[in-house]
């Protein structure tokens, strides 16, 4: 009997559990979250009590307000008695074919500055020739690129990019923090995480002549430095799409723009002969 106890699933939590837990993490008070959603705190706390049963456009509403991921909304949906509300089609399907161009385009016009798709998972989906440049330009495999990789273990794990980091603590530290927080909502990412070695908290003074932390990397001629940033879709209705961004390396100086001009033009053309 204890066996068969021990190997019972848990429930999930009841939609008003959920909905409070999810509060407490964007850190808002009810009064707060009923104010943005425009019901009274009453209703909110009968809601999270379980007294009261929201409907599908309240918690639609509620959800919205807490900037809760797609995936998250659709387990709420079902606590709730609700069928899930968004789809999370394959990349490859052909109703994410507008998709596909977009992110294609962008990457094709980020070179020759490097420029990577990347999932949830920090898996990178797709890359642009810059990318396969600079793997080239540090003696890294140029096939991880064409093949894919995952980010975070290539950051993390001994041997890979973040070995050619010059502020390689400091960037392993803002990666190991940044997946932390979204392995919250990603049991496989968590996974990932626990596998990967923790970072030494860097004991370096931050380098307060420029605005940004900044990506410095060590190559045979010299160091390449870049300012990293974050494209996403906006108003996504797909678990698939919301868990795309691109990562751009934007040169931070005039001579690690030439440098990425110079290996970019070089590859076009050994890729001609």
């Amino acid at each position: 009997m204890s066996r068969d106890l021990e190997q019972t699933p848990a429930q999930p939590l009841p939609v008003g559990l959920q909905l409070r837990q999810l509060r407490q993490q964007a850190r808002l008070s009810q009064l707060d979250l009923a104010l943005q959603a425009g019901l009274s705190q009453r209703h909110l706390s009968c809601v999270e009590t379980g007294r009261a049963q929201p409907s599908q456009g309240l918690l639609h509403r509620l959800l919205d307000n807490l900037q809760t991921p797609l995936e998250v909304r659709n387990r709420v949906f079902l606590a709730a008695g609700y069928a899930p509300r968004y789809a999370a089609l394959p990349l490859n399907d052909p109703g994410l074919a507008p998709v596909r161009t977009a992110l294609l385009h962008l990457l094709e016009a980020n070179n020759p500055a490097p420029a990577i798709v990347i999932d949830s998972g920090w898996q990178v989906l797709a890359a642009n020739r810059a990318t396969e440049a600079l793997f080239q330009w540090l003696g890294l495999p140029r096939q991880a690129v064409a093949e894919g990789f995952n980010l975070l273990a290539a950051l993390l794990a001994p041997g890979g990019f973040g070995d050619c980091l010059v502020n390689a603590a400091e960037i392993r530290q803002v990666a190991w923090q940044r997946a932390s927080r979204e392995a919250g909502q990603d049991p496989g990412l968590a996974a990932l995480l626990a596998s990967l070695p923790c970072p030494e908290v860097s004991a370096m003074a931050p380098d307060l002549a420029s605005p940004l932390l900044l990506t410095r990397v060590a190559g045979p001629h010299g160091e390449l430095s870049f300012l990293s940033t974050f494209t996403t879709f906006g108003m996504p209705q797909d678990i698939t799409v919301a868990s795309l961004r691109i990562e751009h390396l934007i040169p931070a100086d005039e001579a690690t723009w030439q440098a990425l001009a110079q290996a970019c033009a070089q590859q076009a053309a050994a890729n001609l002969d």
